[in-house]
């Protein structure tokens, strides 16, 4: 009856709408549908294809008796391409298909041959909604003529209630989709954009990379500013150690092509695409499915980012939307920290250039031309800084090829020179200079640090030191070796007066003092010039020590200040030259006396070290040292200056610490403003085979204190 026909059409519907209307996922909607139209249409099989809104092939669903079967791209091209679906898609009208052995527009298989009795039958609707096609509804039956006219119509009217549903399902998968792809980006640029440290910036990106996609290992590769080639920078995940270093030749394989066309791809089965080559393969990473987007930044393509093998075993569809969106936030960022590292490196070469340097400084290529230079470079040759930079280095002072190595060859390897050389000014006149070169890093390339110390004071006190050490040996050291001589004489023709004896002694005794005196002034010549150190003998330095200050007793008692002996453990003997030695504690005491103020307070101590030397101190309660000046308090004929600072020539430490060095040993200071200095010194102690010398000496030292005491 055509009454009970309507209401079975009737509840039918109902039911299918109730079926499909309760459910927004897309997948689920699908499934309901497709199961309902097998329930009360017929057949063994069915799927769905859905559409896009511009046509295109978004997503489907196939159903064989009760199980749920995934379709591959491939067949999903091909049954819309091709198949009886894709004809429907395009006529945008319904079709019975009695035979599909006898149809052209099923697309054929091996199970659908007459001889292997695999001939059906099959239907197929469009799914349209609001005039829009939204999909493919297809049946198949696994017997010819089965499906009629009545169960077309009875599928298109399904068709035609679902559509909406479907509609709406896709809408709605597209919004989620949309969200996800929003909340992976807003999550990869908060992560992302947290430093702008390259390395770390790399990592991060990585990180989320690998987060966003959920795959096995990812990898960033940069392209070299020089070769143009890929070059990986940094990897994540599984065997990703062996990732970065790899180059890529500019174009080749498929991180080259996304670079060269600036679009992303997806391989979603690396073995069997023709475009996935050796040159894209990671050694100890078996690639099965691969995704690779540009890097850009502000319009230009700065590298590629790489994701490889998913974890589930497929891509999203939204995969290579969410990787071209990290891909550019990665390519902002990386130009940020680039651009912070540059001008970190700008202002590092600006305070070293302008600001910490008090010394004339030039900046040149590896042929010499000056490409930067300061201020103080401009003073003290005369020239412009468009002269300086018309030059080369070669032409502002003569360059001792045999430091620097013939075209700079010895720069180049890192390593540093100094040498002393003549400055040409503008004027025609010229500067003595002390120069030091090094390689450096200038905009991005290697260059080279000329420092240009101007050393005339240093040239004129050098001349003064020679005019003094003439003096001393032509002046000095001459008559009194003659008064020493003449005395000697004069003793051998004396009669025996005792009043005569005594007095002749006397002389000789001063005669004797002043030639040890004028022996301390030459003994810096001598320890600057190299000479080594020969009369040392194994001495007692307890006993050093006591005669050094019972020789300073009265300097500090006119100061009323105090001088304790702190030493309270047994020393080792040590093996110097003990007269030259007894003179270095005697500068560091006296030093000590004439820093501190009246009624000031000086230990001297001192304990053995595991490597075989004794450490000695000598500590002040004195204003103390500043930073700058404990940097030149060693220098010759350097005086530090201050209001009640004493007076001399600054000689006594520089003979201290050439002294000391000539030893072996080491000299340094330690102070703090207002807390007092101390002078620190380590001499070797005497081995077994020198000990030999300790009665001879320790017996001279007791002698001394005899006599004195």
């Amino acid at each position: 009856m055509p009454e009970d026909r309507s209401r079975f059409l009737l509840e039918l519907l109902i039911k299918v709408n109730r079926e499909v209307a309760t459910a927004l996922d897309l997948r689920t909607v699908l499934q309901r549908l497709l199961y309902a139209a097998i329930q009360y249409v017929g057949g063994e099989r069915g799927s769905i294809v859905v559409m896009d809104e511009h046509g295109k092939p978004l997503d489907a669903t196939i159903i064989y008796g009760q199980q749920l079967h995934e379709q591959t791209t491939q067949q999903l091209r091909e049954t819309v391409e091709k198949g009886l679906a894709g004809w429907v898609m395009r006529h945008r009208k319904a079709a019975l298909v009695p035979d599909t052995s006898k149809d052209e527009r099923w697309v054929k298989r091996d199970d659908d041959s007459v001889e292997k009795s695999g001939a059906k039958s099959a239907i197929c609707v469009p799914l349209m909604a609001r005039e829009q096609m939204v999909g493919v509804l297809t049946l198949v039956h696994s017997i010819p003529n089965e499906f009629t006219q009545e169960h077309l119509n009875l599928m298109q009217a399904i068709a035609d209630q679902a559509s909406v549903a479907v509609l709406n399902a896709r809408l709605y998968t597209e919004s989620q989709r949309t969200a996800r792809v929003m909340s992976a980006l807003a999550e990869g640029a908060a992560s992302i954009n947290t430093s702008l440290e390259l390395t770390d910036v790399w990592r991060r990106i990585l990180n989320q990379t690998m987060q966003a996609l959920q795959v096995e290992t990812v990898a960033l590769a940069l392209i070299d500013p020089t070769s143009n080639d890929l070059v990986f920078q940094a990897a994540a995940g599984h065997n990703s150690g062996n990732i970065p270093g790899k180059h890529i030749v500019n174009g080749k394989g498929l991180a080259g092509t996304v670079v060269t066309t600036g679009r992303g791809v997806v391989i979603p089965a690396a073995g069997e695409d023709e475009r996935y080559r050796d040159v894209d393969k990671f050694g100890g990473i078996e690639t099965r499915a691969i995704a690779i987007v540009p890097i850009q930044s502000q319009g230009k393509v700065i590298g590629a980012l790489e994701a490889i093998n998913p974890i589930s075993g497929a891509f999203d569809m939204d995969a290579l939307l969410v990787m071209t969106g990290l891909g550019s936030l990665a390519g902002t960022t990386i130009q940020n920290a680039r651009f912070l590292e540059q001008l970190k490196k700008a202002h590092q070469r600006y305070r070293e250039l302008f600001e910490d340097s008090v010394d004339p400084i030039l900046i040149t290529d590896w042929e010499g031309k000056v490409l930067e230079t300061n201020r103080q470079m401009i003073a003290l040759s005369g020239y412009s800084n468009d002269q300086l930079r018309s030059m080369s280095i070669d032409q502002l002072h003569e360059v001792k090829w045999n430091n620097t190595g013939l075209n700079f060859e010895t720069l180049k390897q890192g390593d540093e020179c100094s040498y002393e050389s003549v400055l040409h000014k503008q004027d025609s006149g010229t500067v003595p200079v002390e120069v030091h070169a090094h390689r450096v890093e200038f905009e991005e390339s290697n260059s080279v640090q000329w420092i240009l110390r101007d050393i005339t004071e240093r040239r004129e006190l050098d001349a003064l030191r020679k005019d003094m050490t003439s003096m001393v040996y032509h002046d000095i050291r001459s008559p009194l070796g003659n008064i020493i001589s003449s005395l000697e004489m004069m003793g051998n023709g004396l009669p025996e007066d005792e009043t005569l004896i005594t007095m002749l002694n006397v002389a000789k005794g001063s005669a004797n003092r002043i030639q040890r005196l004028v022996a301390s002034l030459l003994d810096v010549n001598r320890l600057e010039a190299g000479h080594q150190i020969v009369e040392q003998h194994a001495v007692d330095p307890l006993a050093l020590i006591r005669e050094a200050i019972r020789d300073t007793e009265r300097a500090a008692a006119g100061r009323e200040q105090l001088i304790e002996n702190k030493i309270t453990t047994v020393l080792p003997l040590i093996w110097v030259d003990v007269d030259m030695i007894h003179r270095v504690f005697i500068n560091l005491i006296e030093n000590a006396i004439k820093y501190t103020p009246a009624g000031g307070h000086i230990e001297v101590g001192a304990q053995p070290t595991e490597d075989l030397f004794v450490k000695f101190r000598v500590s002040d309660n004195g204003p103390g040292i500043s930073a700058a000046d404990r940097e030149r308090v060693f220098d010759k004929f350097t005086r530090l200056r201050g209001k009640n600072s004493p007076g001399g020539i600054g000689i006594g430490l520089s003979f201290c610490k050439l002294a000391v060095q000539g030893h072996g040993g080491q000299v340094w200071v330690e102070s703090e403003l207002g807390k007092g200095t101390t002078f620190w010194l380590t001499l070797p102690v005497a081995q077994k085979k020198q000990t030999g010398e300790l009665k001879r000496q320790t017996g001279r030292l007791m002698m001394k204190e005899h006599k004195k005491s």
